[in-house]
């Protein structure tokens, strides 16, 4: 989340098909890179969807520390509720921008994700929902929770129903299907309260959630670099905005 409350996420597609760079003039991005480009450049999904439109640069994939081919897909939200999902398939950018969509898992691609969530639409979803740890049940269970959950406008409660859903579709640890990787264990959760611009983090073998208050960190052009080092400190909870430190600037992984 950049400090206009527009937020930014990244999600395996193994559908994802980029440009060929070898054949493509533009200017080259790695996808490592793309949510940390929206993040820098716009204040609002609709000024990002008219820029990204114009198609003027080419994705690049990346590998993995892992190994795996990163094959991924974008999802943007301001705080007046507008949002955009970004996908390449075929080696095209495929764009859906609307309020309606509210929510994002992984495969298939978005179109026939839209299709598959319908069927359940049909069915009646108070009765019945699917169950599994694949990516259109979470997602079918998604769309409808995050609309039946409780709505308020207590950053606090609202919070609450947020991570109550996502940890109602999430994939449990220790699961993994290796020839699956959009099948996997989720390791980390994250709510942006967008107008209140706090910024919630959740690792799932973490006892305590942590979180940043945008509105109290300067962003400057020469404020610095700054992280809070999450990563091995596995006991932080809480309040953090204070110990954010100097840093050097993150290395996004290179294009293959």
């Amino acid at each position: 989340m950049n400090e206009k409350g527009l937020v930014a996420n990244l999600l395996f597609l193994v559908e994802s098909e980029y440009p060929d760079p070898d054949n493509d003039a533009r200017p080259k991005m790695s996808i490592a890179a793309w949510t940390q480009y929206v993040l820098d450049s716009f204040a609002t999904v609709e000024e990002a969807v008219a820029e990204l439109r114009k198609a003027s640069f080419c994705i690049v994939g990346v590998v993995a520390p892992n190994g795996v081919a990163g094959k991924i897909h974008l999802s943007i939200s301001d705080p007046t509720g507008d949002s955009a999902i970004f996908e390449c398939i075929d080696g095209k950018l495929v764009i859906h921008y609307g309020r309606q969509y509210q929510v994002m898992t992984h495969s298939p691609v978005y179109d026939q994700q839209l299709a598959l969530n319908e069927y359940w639409k049909q069915i009646g979803r108070t009765v019945m929902l699917p169950g599994t740890n694949r990516a259109a049940d979470r997602f079918a269970r998604a769309s409808f929770y995050i609309n039946a959950t409780t709505q308020s406008a207590d950053s606090r409660e609202a919070t609450a129903a947020v991570f109550s859903v996502m940890r109602n579709v999430s994939v449990p640890r220790g699961i993994s299907t290796p020839d699956q990787p959009n099948i996997s264990s989720t390791i980390w959760r994250t709510v942006s309260q967008q107008k209140n611009l706090v910024y919630s983090f959740e690792d799932t073998a973490s006892p305590s959630l942590v979180w940043v208050d945008l509105k109290k960190i300067n962003f400057g052009a020469n404020s610095g670099v700054r992280k809070l080092q999450l990563h091995g400190n596995p006991g932080l909870g809480g309040n953090q905005t204070d110990n954010i430190q100097a840093s050097e600037p993150f290395v996004f992984l290179a294009p293959e």
